[in-house]
């Protein structure tokens, strides 16, 4: 407000009246202390005419003003503005007509903007006239001026200037980072399509012919027929403020404007004494400047009435026209992206790269036509979202729509692929030390314990330290993450392809192939939950078939009969359905009964297994249903490995809930709450919550930043897959595969159906699996370490 609180106490201004907000100027002891509280009374006066919801028009709103020529003054507004009411926590952005339409109706909304474009002026001219070298200074053509005034209104049509800042600002958005980037962005671009029109490829004109051009450039050097005689820079002025206004795009001229009725008393600035000559412009350029100005604003009256929907179709917030122009016109990400190939509208795939410290980017895709609907991922999907983005590729589809009719229609489907890099890794040397971890950072879900890395227990070596006396007791013994490093004082060291979970006291016997096999020999293996659940399971097929010949991502039951030769039977059941309404959702219950059921006949003893949690959703009343559910069904005797809580639902993302820090936190204690209530009941389990809170940045593909495993298919079947799949076309029939033909794929009749198999990558997914397989299997275990696969 510096400048503006100058107008105050500026003595060319004396007994002048400024639409200025007193309280936001610091003047302790002004002379003119008496004229700001009166200027601030009568630019206050309550709306006594308008309808009975006026106070609705409580609000401070941000103006954005180009400044085109200052002598003489050529101004323009700028559409959109930013508006917060008294009722808003935070601003937004909208088209100011709209604003005021719909708080003060059709009539009163173009007095309020009109006193807007008033109040505006007159700072700008009593700007202009507090200037001392404004009319000795030559004037440049192409300079500009981006401004952004703040407006107070207080129940009234006349606002009061509150701040003033000489370039675009957008402070009090939701986001200022990102929303105000993407409305400065927008707003600059229209800055250059009115000030450069020729570079515009909307606004080219054809050519003039040699004889027209011959005209204006003898009307230029005075040898038109009205005999006024411009110099060359005020022709040149006229001719740009005339090109200004034949294509204003989303600008709309502020100064010079025909003036306000004569009941309307306050353009205080239009003082007797205050003449064009005393703000360095002359009479006859300012005239001519007044007169475009006044063809232009009846031509476009005119044009209104003409076309009663030519306001609609102006209006970018009216979604009744169709999408004729299916298109982007730019893709805005949070943080920047660098897309390859870079953005063009035609182009309808991307792909990215980031680094592995990002974890989330936030998509804002705008769209050519404001009449074409953008939704991400799916037809009813977020218009903008933040994602989550996991190791590896992760893919967002933006579906350009028309929504006109009753059904919806894709028109254009834009993709975007994101790389996100692996943890920056050094290859382990010769000299190292081996640092631990409990949690990152990043995500303190234990306040109570440190953070990051810090020299391992007893500075052991690789060997020694995960050489541990004795088998673990348990699938949720304390441990902690050790990897090789030059200085754990700095991660980036750290070679954390040979990162490894070590239990404090002691280790979970990794199992061999033919013992998995000969422990897996005539059991069947339940499973109930979510996906991460799920991923234990197709890495338990894999691990005993050493290949993974069929993959799903199965939302209901299914029963998979030809592990192990036959041998093994394993089943799942996806729980919770929570994209049904809750009154459609199958209760836990329901799904373990059925799950029970699908996979008869079972045996009463451990060679019968469930496994059940997932991420977020297991709590004490599924452990009790599940201890019902089998003494009902004489299934007491079955082993139950119950796997707790993880990491998950930590991000801000749009369409899911998040948790704070503290409901974080607090998963901690609800997870150990689950263990102990597991164990009394007699079942196995695995702590994934304490393996998985310290690598959370590690998660995969997946909108829940839960998933520590992802399933590929590989590029060529392994010869074991090609022997096995001819097994599983027998209908699961125990074969042994040294009787199949095992002759050279060219010598066959090629498959109606082409060989495939798949891997379960994951290394955080890898290390509770192979617990979940060493507590399967502890009666076959020998002595071994859980390490990365």
């Amino acid at each position: 407000m510096g400048g503006v609180c100058r107008f105050l106490t500026d003595s060319q201004l004396s007994g002048v009246t400024l639409p200025i907000l007193p309280s936001a100027c610091a003047f302790s002891t002004s002379p003119q202390e008496g004229t700001p509280n009166a200027a601030e009374d009568e630019w206050r006066q309550p709306i006594t005419h308008s309808r009975s919801d006026n106070q609705d028009l409580n609000a401070t709103v941000n103006v954005y003003v180009l400044v085109t020529s200052a002598t003489p003054l050529t101004a323009f507004v700028h559409r959109t503005a930013l508006v917060k009411t008294h009722l808003d926590k935070t601003s937004y952005a909208t088209e100011l007509q709209v604003f005021f339409r719909e708080r003060l109706g059709p009539d009163l909304s173009h007095q309020a903007v009109e006193h807007l474009n008033h109040v505006i002026s007159d700072i700008l001219k009593a700007a202009l006239l507090t200037t001392k070298e404004s009319s000795s200074s030559p004037r440049c053509q192409l300079c500009f001026q981006l401004m952004t005034f703040s407006l107070h209104y207080n129940s009234s049509l006349h606002p009061v200037v509150v701040k003033l800042q000489t370039d675009l600002h957008f402070d009090g958005m939701k986001d200022p980072h990102f929303d105000g980037q993407i409305a400065k962005e927008y707003m600059l671009e229209d800055v250059l399509k009115l000030l450069f029109p020729a570079c515009n490829s909307e606004a080219v004109e054809p050519s003039l012919p040699f004889g027209k051009q011959e005209e204006n450039k003898n009307y230029g050097d005075c040898e038109g027929p009205n005999g006024l005689c411009l110099p060359p820079d005020e022709m040149h002025l006229l001719r740009q403020f005339n090109q200004h206004n034949k294509r204003p795009g989303r600008f709309q001229l502020l100064y010079p404007i025909s003036p306000l009725p004569d009941d309307l008393h306050h353009d205080l600035i239009q003082a007797e004494s205050l003449s064009a000559q005393d703000y360095g412009w002359r009479p006859a350029l300012m005239a001519l400047l007044q007169e475009l100005s006044l063809y232009y604003t009846r031509k476009h009256q005119t044009e209104s009435l003409d076309d009663p929907k030519s306001l609609e179709a102006s209006d970018p917030l009216s979604r009744k026209g169709r999408c004729v122009d299916p298109h982007l016109r730019q893709l805005y990400t949070d943080p920047p992206l660098v897309l390859n190939p870079a953005f063009n509208a035609l182009e309808k795939e991307y792909r990215a790269e980031v680094p592995f410290d990002v974890i989330t980017v936030r998509i804002w895709p705008e769209p050519v036509s404001p009449h074409c609907h953008i939704h991400l991922d799916e037809h009813r999907g977020p218009r903008m979202a933040n994602y989550p983005v996991g190791l590896g590729n992760s893919r967002i589809n933006i579906l350009v729509m028309d929504e006109s009719e009753a059904e919806p229609v894709v028109m254009t489907i834009y993709t975007l692929h994101v790389y996100r890099e692996s943890r920056p890794s050094l290859p382990m040397f010769d000299e190292y030390v081996m640092c631990s971890f409990v949690q990152d950072c990043g995500l303190v879900v234990r306040p109570d314990q440190p953070c990051g890395l810090e020299p391992f227990p007893g500075t052991r070596s690789s060997e020694e330290a995960q050489a541990s006396p004795r088998p673990c007791l348990s699938g949720d013994e304390p441990g902690r993450w050790v990897v090789p490093c030059l200085s754990c004082s700095d991660n980036r060291t750290c070679d954390w392809r040979e990162v490894a979970w070590q239990p404090d006291s002691c280790n979970h016997p990794l199992l061999d192939q033919p013992q998995l096999q000969t422990c897996m020999m005539d059991r069947k293996v339940l499973f109930i939950g979510d996906s991460t659940n799920r991923g234990m399971m197709y890495y338990l097929m894999e691990r005993v078939n050493a290949t993974l010949e069929d993959w799903d991502k199965a939302h209901d039951t299914i029963v998979y009969r030809n592990l192990n030769q036959g041998r093994t039977i394993v089943s799942y059941s996806y729980y919770p359905q929570f994209w049904l309404p809750k009154a459609q959702r199958p209760t836990f219950q329901r799904a373990l009964q059925q799950l029970l059921e699908r996979s008869q006949p079972l045996q009463n003893s451990p060679q019968t297994v469930l496994v059940a949690g997932g991420v977020q959703w297991l709590n004490l009343n599924h452990l009790r249903t599940i201890q019902q559910v089998l003494e009902r069904e004489g299934l007491e005797k079955i082993m139950v490995v119950v796997k707790s809580l993880g990491m998950g639902f930590h991000l801000p993302v749009d369409g899911i809930h998040s948790l704070p820090l503290n409901g974080v936190q607090e998963l901690y204690n609800v997870n150990k709450n689950i263990l102990e209530s597991a164990k009394h009941l007699g079942y196995e389990v695995i702590d994934t919550l304490s393996i998985t809170m310290g690598r959370y940045k590690e998660f995969l593909q997946g909108r829940c930043a839960c998933h520590f495993h992802e399933v590929y298919k590989l590029p060529f079947p392994t010869a074991a897959s090609q022997r096995k799949l001819k097994i599983l076309r027998l209908g699961g029939e125990s074969r042994n595969p040294a009787d199949e033909q095992t002759e050279p794929r060219e010598h066959e009749e090629p498959p109606s159906q082409p060989d495939v198999s798949y891997h379960v990558k994951g290394p955080v997914n890898a290390v509770y699996s192979e617990i979940l397989l060493s507590r399967i299997c502890v009666n076959h275990a020998v002595n071994g370490t859980i390490r990365q696969q």
